[in-house]
């Protein structure tokens, strides 16, 4: 059986401008990042941007597109996977700057072995398990409308307009809040709270994903917010000082929420998280390990009849020696570091087998729940943790020394378990548009390499032009790094004994309670399922976060219901996954050419009018996106 040879991927052109995408978009998130604590995921720009570039060349295709989106959205991912750890040194006092060569070197290993971990999950997770991976879903349906403009172009279109005016309206003209959320003290300090996030991208991505995963979501935010944050503010809160003075100062129930969340509920997001991802681990041995069986076998298959490029990943023993290479390298650095020979090896080994292991769960969650919404900080966490454990058995308290230690262990594992998660995203892009995994694979690498030559002095001009971390008189405008903050604050409260351990051990309980409500589901051969990290995703995230997300799969249950009912041939729901898609280009879009200007003038209100809108235009303004979306998705006999 012969298979049509494919179209031309890795031409110069698409190498070339997914190298500059990568570098720009790393810079761009970077910013965000540090800002407002989130990045965006870059797959869906950054196609839509080489669709408008290589369209002005005589010849330019599908897969040339796809080649750009890999390398660009590369540097959003190594982004992410930098500014949720490196700035923990600074905040930790380790570094006074961005060391280059340290930036470079940690996180360019680190991303080249998520690139490498994440071959031989391929073909278990895309192309057996069927996952859905919403963005790279999305991805791939604005590529195909791209290709062929008759096909629901419109749709895409005009929901992409809609989501980048909704997010310029919010975040640069400042129009609305990105949030509509209250909060009251119920008796005494009982604290009840209610909040959506206004995102078109967040209800989007619940659309694509489902009603089943979003309820999972949302069932983790309302262990967090309706249960375990009233049950801490009414009997608990006399036993901490500092949370119990800013009550009695007056604090507004929505602040004191978010501090106790902050300071103690969301660690229950990190048992659940640890527990959940050494169940996933151990769930998928089967798929992980047939994986790599059929990942070792294909490369003893060499007969032209039967060879498909659409099933030709990196060859498996290439893989292993590139990870046997960039072990390497990491050991001799964390030599440095320590100082120890035992103390760097065991730091070495805890890297590779937490690093496979917490690369196979974003690579897994990845599939259910989007790159943007993928707990990398919260894996990274339970590396730190279990890290610094190690380390204060090693080493003693060395406080100097062994936070900073324990970091650069996470650092390695978050930049590659962002990189995974993202990697898994493009090929199952490249799946669902005929594309060659090895030449994505490949680009993933090498637009890792282009982003590490700039992140590190971008961050050092966000450092010296804001600072980062705590506001302080100084620096009154300082960049927060929530994710690297509480970092700082994990491997701090190892050493010095500051963690709240009661919490992460009642999230490990949690978590362990869930899964054997999934397993019971699964042996009952339910359809509704209880994935543990799907929940543990919503302990760790904001409510607001999660309600959006439920309400964009209410909509995709709703819409594929009203479908069934009406004997349609499903063309309406997929319309409606067009104009998801559209969402989110729109407002990642935005979201990511704000930061230009915003970093260029200094000033985050630069486009800020002195106008206000009433305080439910935002709100009004999501419903009606939602009404669209729905209407567009049950519209029978729809086309593009």
């Amino acid at each position: 059986m012969s298979v049509a040879a494919p179209l031309p991927q890795l031409t110069l052109k698409a190498i070339l401008l997914g190298l500059l995408l990568s570098m720009v978009l790393a810079g761009a998130n970077a910013y965000l990042g540090l800002f407002a604590g989130l990045t965006v995921s870059a797959s869906i720009p950054a196609a839509v941007i080489s669709m408008a570039i290589l369209r002005l060349f005589k010849e330019s295709n599908i897969l040339e597109n796809n080649i750009v989106q890999t390398a660009a959205s590369a540097g959003e991912s190594l982004a992410a996977g930098v500014i949720f750890t490196f700035p923990a040194l600074i905040i930790l006092g380790y570094w006074d700057v961005f060391e280059y060569a340290w930036v470079s070197v940690i996180a360019g290993l680190g991303g080249l072995l998520g690139v490498c971990f994440t071959v031989p999950l391929r073909r278990s997770l895309i192309v057996e398990e069927q996952l859905s991976y919403p963005e790279g879903t999305a991805t791939a349906e604005v590529l195909k409308v791209g290709a062929n403009p008759a096909q629901g172009a419109k749709f895409l279109a005009i929901a992409a307009v809609l989501g980048a005016l909704v997010k310029l309206a919010e975040t640069g003209l400042r129009l609305w809040t990105g949030a509509t959320q209250a909060a009251a003290y119920v008796g005494s300090s009982t604290i009840a709270y209610v909040g959506i996030n206004l995102s078109p991208a967040l209800i989007s991505v619940g659309f694509i994903v489902g009603l089943n995963i979003a309820v999972l979501v949302f069932l983790g935010g309302a262990i967090s917010w309706y249960l375990a944050i009233p049950i801490y503010s009414t009997f608990f809160l006399e036993r901490d000082p500092l949370l119990l003075a800013n009550y009695a100062a007056g604090m507004s129930a929505t602040d004191l929420a978010f501090s106790i969340w902050t300071s103690k509920i969301r660690y229950l997001g990190v048992g659940a998280m640890l527990i959940g991802g050494i169940w996933a681990l151990v769930s998928m041995r089967g798929s992980l390990i047939s994986g790599i069986m059929s990942g070792l076998k294909s490369q003893n298959v060499r007969d032209d009849t039967v060879y498909d490029h659409k099933q030709h990943d990196v060859p498996m023993k290439l893989v292993l020696w590139g990870i046997a290479l960039l072990i390497i390298p990491i050991f001799f650095l964390y030599q440095v570091i320590v100082g120890m020979l035992g103390v760097a090896l065991a730091m070495t080994f805890i890297m590779m087998i937490t690093g496979f292991l917490f690369s196979s769960v974003a690579a897994y969650m990845a599939g259910l729940v989007g790159s943007s919404n993928n707990p990398i900080s919260g894996i990274t966490i339970a590396t730190i943790l279990f890290t610094s454990f190690l380390l204060v058995w090693l080493m003693g308290k060395n406080v100097e020394v062994g936070p900073a230690a324990a970091i650069m262990v996470g650092a390695v594992v978050c930049c590659a378990a962002a990189i995974a998660g993202d990697n898994m995203q493009d090929l199952k892009t490249g799946y669902l548009v005929g594309a060659t995994p090895w030449r994505q694979q490949l680009m993933q690498g090498v637009g890792v390499v282009s982003a590490v030559l700039v992140i590190a002095p971008i961050l050092n001009l966000l450092l010296e032009a804001y600072g980062i971390g705590a506001p302080t008189a100084a620096r009154p405008n300082a960049l927060l790094a929530p994710q690297a903050t509480l970092m700082a604050s994990v491997a701090e409260g190892v050493f010095g004994s500051g963690l709240p351990w009661g919490m992460v051990i009642m999230g490990s309980i949690i978590g362990a309670a869930i899964i054997i409500l999934d397993e019971t589901l699964k042996a009952r051969k339910s359809s509704w399922r209880a994935p543990v990290l799907a929940v543990a995703v919503g302990i760790y995230l904001p409510l607001q976060l999660s309600t959006a997300i439920l309400v964009g799969g209410l909509v995709a249950h709703f819409a594929k219901r009203n479908s069934q009912a009406c004997g349609d041939d499903q063309t309406a729901f997929r319309n409606g996954t067009l104009v998801a898609s559209g969402l989110i280009t729109g407002e990642a879009l935005v979201g990511i050419f704000m930061a230009v200007p915003i970093v260029a003038t200094g000033n985050p209100d630069f486009a800020r009018l002195s106008v206000e809108l009433p305080s439910g235009t935002g709100l009004l303004v999501i419903a009606a996106l939602v009404a669209y979306l729905y209407k567009v998705a049950t519209r029978s006999g729809a086309s593009g």
